[in-house]
This record gives structure tokens, sequence and C-alpha cells, in this order.
């Protein structure tokens, strides 16, 4: 009979700290202060406070005011008009946004523009040198590494990182380093093929 009671007491002392722990609760948010300048601001507003970029994109400089949650890519595509850059996933998932930062590739699409203020961008339309192609661009042509074309500027501007990374110490190295930029054709073998050939040149 104990036993019972006390269960029943444990039970009821469990639901009435539940009751009393959600009333605190409630309380609190009623009694919590309310920025209601915040509250009353139009979403639209909090972005409008613009951010100066400058930045230099294949040698040459260019000053942006941008709202602060631009992306590199969006920078790069929209407001540059550089759109060799493609815009695939948009999440950093499929490697088609690649570009060289200050030498480094990066997917454009998780820099935010304001990240590459005072710093260097090279894009696929950075690496021609007048109306010579870059070695890597050559190589990938040579070796076929390309079908529907979409990913290929990633695959390029990958390619020039992962060999100036010195990761391109035999074929399973090169699809490792590499395995960040999707190719939905498959051209895997031939991008393989482009990197390791491109990398012999000593690029």
């Amino acid at each position: 009979m104990e036993s019972k009671m006390s269960e029943y007491q444990t039970a009821i002392s469990r639901r009435d700290l539940m009751r009393g722990s959600a009333m605190v609760a409630a309380g609190a948010m009623v009694v919590a202060p309310v920025d209601t300048a915040d509250a009353s601001e139009p979403v639209s507003k909090r972005f409008e406070a613009l951010a100066t970029v400058q930045v230099e994109v294949n040698g040459v400089d260019h000053q942006l005011e941008l709202q602060p949650r631009v992306t590199l890519l969006d920078m790069l595509r929209e407001r540059l008009q550089f759109t060799g850059t493609k815009k695939g996933c948009n999440r950093g998932e499929c490697g088609a946004c690649t570009v060289l930062l200050d030498g480094r590739r990066v997917n454009a699409c998780l820099v935010l523009a304001v990240a590459a203020n005072k710093r260097k961008v090279t894009t696929i339309e950075g690496l021609v040198d007048g109306p010579h192609l870059h070695p890597v661009q050559q190589a990938f042509i040579d070796h076929d590494a390309f079908q529907c074309g979409f990913c290929t500027s990633g695959q390029i501007m990958s390619a020039v990182g992962c060999i100036a990374e010195g990761h391109t110490g035999s074929n399973a190295e090169i699809r490792e380093w590499m395995s960040g930029n999707i190719c939905r054709c498959s051209a895997y073998p031939q991008v393989a093929a482009a990197v390791e050939a491109a990398a012999r040149e000593k690029v």
C-alpha cells in the first residue's frame, strides 16, 4: 500500500513540476521585453546596408557596393558578367562554381563577396593568354574531357588548383583531389587523363 501511495505521490509531483515549468516559461515570454523597433521593421530593410568590396578579378581591379549576403558567385556572374563560372547546386556540392581565390580553389557559392575584399580572384575567363589557351584547357580538349560542358569550367579551375597543390602523383590521387567536382556525364576518366597530361607539362 505504501509503495503504491509513493508511486502516486511521485507521479503527482512530476505532473506538478511539468505544469509549473510550463507556467514559468509562459510567464517569462509575457514579461520579456520586446524590441518593437526591430519587430516593426520590414525584413527587406535589414539588408539595405551596403558593403564596399574591392577585388581584383583576372588582373583587373573592381570596386562594388554589395549587400553583405551576396555570394562571390553572384557577384561574379550578376555584377561583373563572368558567366563562365557556373551556378550548379548553389550549396557547395557540385564544384561547378570553382574559382581561384588568392591562388587557392574555392566554391564561389560558399564564399561571401565581402570575404574577397582586397583579394585576387581568377575565373575561367582569366586563364587564357590572349589567343592562347591555358595548358589545362588545351589538355581538356585533347583528351575530350567534357560532354555537355556545364561542369567544365569548374573542373578546369579545380584542375589548375590541384596541379598547383601538387596532388597529381598518380591517377588515383588526381581522382581523389578532384572528387569535389561532379560530372553528370561521367567523363571522369578523361578528366583525370587531362589533369595528368597537364601536370606533366609542369603548369
